[in-house]
Parts: C-alpha cells; sequence; structure tokens
C-alpha cells in the first residue's frame, strides 16, 4: 500500500518537473492549483522566445483553461527563418502540453501578418470552459530585423 503511495508522490513531482520552467507561483496555502511559468523558443523563428503562465492544479484531472503569453525577439530573424514558416490564415502549432486527461490541451499557434510584417503567437484551450475558448495574444514586429522587407520587395 505505502509502495503504491510513494510512486503516486513521486510521479506527480517527475510530472511538475519541466525542463523549461522558470517560475512556480502558489495561489496560496489551502490550494494545490500554482501558476507556472514557462519559456519556449520558436523552433523555426529561433530569435523569438515566448513566456507563457497557465494554471496547474496538482492532483487534479484537468488543469484550468486560462494562459497568459509574451513573446518577444531574443536573436536574430532572418528572411530566411520567415521562408520557412506556414504562411496559411491558420498559421500552425509549435508547442502544445496537455491540461487534461480527457483530450483537453494548450497550444501555441504562429500565425504571420504579412501586410504588417508581424509575427502573431496566440495561446489557446481546445476545450470549451464556462461557454468561452480561453485564449491569449503577443505579436513580434519585424521592424528593425533582417527579416523586414517593404510591401513592394519580394521576400
Amino acid at each position: 500500500m505505502y509502495k503504491w503511495a510513494l510512486i503516486v508522490i513521486l510521479s506527480v513531482f517527475v510530472i511538475g518537473c519541466d525542463s523549461n520552467e522558470v517560475g512556480d507561483v502558489s495561489l496560496g496555502m489551502f490550494t494545490t492549483k500554482d501558476v507556472k511559468l514557462n519559456h519556449f523558443k520558436d523552433p523555426i523563428i529561433t530569435g523569438v522566445t515566448c513566456h507563457v503562465a497557465s494554471i496547474e492544479a496538482n492532483l487534479s484531472l484537468s488543469d484550468p483553461s486560462d494562459s497568459s503569453i509574451a513573446c518577444r525577439q531574443t536573436g536574430p530573424i532572418t528572411k530566411e527563418m520567415i521562408a520557412k514558416i506556414d504562411m496559411s490564415d491558420s498559421g500552425e502549432v509549435i508547442f502544445k502540453k496537455s491540461k487534461s486527461v480527457l483530450f483537453k490541451s494548450m497550444k501555441i499557434r504562429r500565425v504571420f501578418d504579412k501586410e504588417n510584417q508581424t509575427l502573431m503567437y496566440l495561446s489557446y484551450s481546445t476545450k470549451e470552459t464556462s461557454g468561452s475558448f480561453k485564449h491569449s495574444l503577443s505579436t513580434v514586429p519585424l521592424w528593425g530585423t533582417k527579416a523586414f522587407s517593404l510591401q513592394g520587395e519580394a521576400n
């Protein structure tokens, strides 16, 4: 019996350990919910780093859907990088994290706004909560980078 309890407790700690976690803020003494702060680099646009804050409920089968995202230029962004991304209106998923055992996940999607020369990063939940799909948006303008091009120029 104690063996299984130890395995469950260790599993919670191992699952909670995230190599890209930069902060963990408790929401109080009488709750198992924490705000986890994570970072990740865009896998193609490596000059962009995003920070995501999301609620994690330890010992729960489902985490709340709320999240917040902030992305900034932290290195070079080149035209070659921009040429490799999905230019469709829906962009592409660049990060995904499970938030429930029942198919709920948080995704980060990159969409390129060609007209305004801006990368948009959308954080969203894949399951409706309280009549709404929770989402957050951050943008990274290409102005001042090697990837910026004037409207008439070819990329």
